[in-house]
């Protein structure tokens, strides 16, 4: 909760903590874990159309620091992933429409989850591809962004099986 309110104190109109900060945090309560799996980072993503300035990442991971030092945040605005992804991943993508839009992209349908606390303290969940996945440990590739050696890679790099053994990998 005090990451989701850290980012709420931020006042980003469309955001959520997603990926697998929530798909971890689920599958360790799943599997009865009193101390929760590492985290490589926090996922913070949010959609600003209007500033697709790398820097914008940066601010507001650097005041997020500010406010809980000691977290590995990571801030992506999503409206301005089409810029970098073919760099980093080898193939373009469209532009994005939306904050909704972009977690429905996610690698698994497991992840394509975020958690949004909105100022009367209720959690808004953005689960374009359901909960089933998330809660029944499935992982799943989302064939809207990630390719079969992408999504194969994923799993070996990943380790889901060996971190937690409910999981079920889906094989394509």
């Amino acid at each position: 909760m005090d990451a989701l309110d850290a980012v709420r104190s931020l006042g980003l109109s469309s955001w959520c903590i997603g990926a697998g900060a929530i798909r971890n945090l689920v599958w360790d309560a799943l599997h009865d874990r009193v101390v929760p799996s590492a985290l490589a980072d926090i996922d913070v993503v949010y959609f600003d159309a209007d500033c697709l300035a790398p820097q914008q990442d940066v601010d507001i991971q650097n005041r997020l620091v500010e406010r809980m030092p000691g977290v590995p945040w990571e801030v992506t605005n999503q409206a301005a992933v089409h810029h970098w992804f073919e760099e980093y991943f080898g193939h373009a993508v469209q532009p994005l429409g939306s904050l909704e839009e972009a977690v429905a992209s996610w690698p698994e349908y497991a992840t394509s989850v975020g958690l949004r606390l909105e100022a009367d303290d209720s959690i808004t969940v953005i689960a374009p591809h359901g909960l089933e996945d998330l809660f029944n440990c499935v992982v799943r590739r989302n064939p809207v962004r990630v390719s079969v050696d992408t999504y194969r890679q994923r799993v070996v790099q990943k380790r889901y099986a060996a971190r937690w053994p409910k999981v079920q990998i889906v094989p394509c």
